[in-house]
């Protein structure tokens, strides 16, 4: 079974799902920890409901990113995870994380990328006037939402959608679409070591 390391960075809704996922049986998984770059963010609170650990850090308080990356990977280390992902995590992952961790980091991402990368995906798809987007699950690169596309779906805009009506649907989407990626996933990377 896959150790995973969830980071999150708000509310934590991607979280939740993927912790109802591994509680219900659907997905064969242990969230071990729970890596989060904001103190105050709500995500901590379902993560100490869950009975996951948490690593919670203040990137302010670091000289620099390698630095807070460093401490990170050897927290992943001592507890063995296997896979990162990212659920609603605001930084760019770094150099150190990326080489420890090649090919084992998925994020998802509220567009079809390659459009509306990096911040506010759902207005920069409102504002662009566009009638469909979506949910992209991915492999971490060293870009912002470059890397290799694992699974997309499609969320449609009705000309009655505002910012709110769209996040929502796009977060059902996103709640489905990740567990059964990380399932698909994990199973994959399970026979490639066999």
């Amino acid at each position: 079974m896959k150790k995973i390391a969830v980071f999150a960075s708000g509310s934590g809704t991607n979280f939740q799902s993927i912790v109802d996922s591994v509680h219900s049986g659907k997905l064969q998984a242990k969230v071990e920890l729970l890596v989060c770059d904001k103190p105050d963010a709500f995500v901590i609170e379902r993560a100490k409901a869950a009975g996951v650990a948490t690593f919670v850090f203040n990137p302010k308080e670091y000289k620099s990113k390698p630095d807070f990356e460093r401490e990170i990977a050897e927290e992943l280390r001592n507890r063995g995870v296997d896979f990162l992902v990212l659920a609603g995590y605001m930084r760019l992952i770094g150099n150190v994380l990326l080489e420890h961790f090649p090919g084992r980091i998925v994020n998802i991402h509220p567009s079809l990328l390659p459009s509306f990368p990096g911040k506010d995906a759902i207005g920069q798809a409102i504002e662009a006037g566009v009638k469909v987007t979506g949910v992209t699950v991915h492999f971490v690169d060293e870009g912002m939402d470059t890397g290799p596309i694992i699974a997309q779906e499609i969320v449609r805009i009705s000309p009655f959608d505002n910012r709110t009506t769209l996040q929502q649907k796009i977060q059902d989407v996103e709640h489905t679409i990740y567990p059964e990626t990380l399932t698909h996933l994990f199973m994959t990377s399970m026979h490639k070591v066999q």
